[in-house]
């Protein structure tokens, strides 16, 4: 999509059941748009032209895009360029539904059969797994979250996209990171060692399809049962009186 997504746009309430349609002076008006974000999405298209394909405006409030996956690290550089100096972070997404359900369900209990339908949002694209940035124009107050599809493994291969490192060194960290849950590689990236986990750890926990078999065998915590606080008994509390 290359036009603004009007249907994310806020609309002013409904005007009384009672207003005739031939009285404009009460029809709902349309709120503002927004300028500025609006300016920074021409301004992206200019910079890497074909490789923005999708975006999406909260007039007011947050940008959404989602560029061609082969101008991920161009798009890094092009948004820097254009003010966006400061990296907050980046990861992934896994949007297809966990094969195991929900880690805070019982799993004593029986549950329906998991719908394994991939509903994507925002700027979803065309593939299960996505990588998302976040950055700030520190100037203008405003924030833009970048995606891009991660493609599909051939061959066994490791799903990879470039490494944004050269253009932000605090990407390391976080590349790194999403390497080691996601199993996404980063070309360019100067050293994708495991943080947390032991080298040998076999998959990559935040994919929807890694087991987590504490919750298999013993439910989330926050489920557990509660012992009720005693209540004395009403007659014992009327003889007291």
């Amino acid at each position: 999509m290359t036009g603004l997504n009007r249907s994310s746009w806020a609309v002013a309430p409904l005007s009384d059941t009672e207003t005739t349609p031939d009285n404009d002076a009460d029809a709902p008006q349309a709120l503002p748009g927004d300028g500025l974000r609006e300016g920074i999405v021409d301004d992206l298209r200019h910079r890497i032209g074909d490789a923005l394909l999708e975006f999406h405006i909260v007039p007011n409030d947050d940008l959404f895009v989602r560029v061609a996956t082969d101008s991920w690290a161009e798009t890094g550089a092009a948004l820097k360029a254009a003010g966006f100096s400061w990296f907050s972070f980046l990861s992934a997404i896994d949007w297809m539904p966990s094969p195991y359900g929900k880690g805070e369900e019982d799993p004593t209990v029986d549950k329906e059969p998991i719908d394994m339908t991939i509903k994507q949002g925002v700027c979803g694209g065309e593939t299960r797994m996505q990588v998302f940035v976040r950055l700030t124009d520190l100037d203008r107050h405003v924030g833009i979250t970048v995606k891009a599809d991660v493609p599909e493994p051939v061959g066994g291969a490791a799903p990879v996209v470039d490494s944004w490192t050269g253009t932000f060194a605090g990407a390391n960290w976080h590349e790194r990171e999403c390497h080691e849950m996601f199993g996404i590689g980063f070309n360019g990236h100067p050293d994708l060692r495991n943080m947390y986990l032991p080298g040998d750890f076999e998959g990559h926990p935040l994919k929807k399809d890694f087991p987590l078999l504490a919750r298999m065998v013993k439910p989330w915590p926050g489920i557990v049962d509660v012992e009720p606080m005693p209540v004395q008994d009403e007659e014992e509390e009327g003889g007291d009186s």
